[in-house]
């Protein structure tokens, strides 16, 4: 059960961390453009919801929101809050 538990939660943050990683990437691209940015709020919600990795890497590849300290301090927060999750629940199944 614990190995369901990993692979599931694998899959689901490889996907969010894809889409997190994207939305980063197209924002920045905006960004350059002067068009229309994704909200940060979209950005936050797809990193909390085990887009973490996604998310940091994505701030670090494009060198975006690195100015905007609560992007900083959470960003990598929920990666570690999300690996642990995982974790967690892969030893108590």
């Amino acid at each position: 059960m614990n190995r369901i538990v990993i692979i599931v939660g694998a899959i689901v943050m490889a996907v969010m961390g894809i889409a997190a990683f994207a939305l980063m990437g197209y924002d920045k691209s905006q960004a350059k453009k002067h068009g229309r940015r994704v909200p940060e709020k979209t950005l936050f919600l797809v990193t909390a919801l085990f887009g973490g990795l996604g998310g940091v890497l994505g701030m670090s590849a494009f060198r975006h929101k690195t100015k905007h300290w609560y992007f900083v301090v959470f960003f990598p927060l929920f990666l570690v809050l999300q690996v642990g999750a995982i974790v967690f629940l892969a030893l108590k199944i």
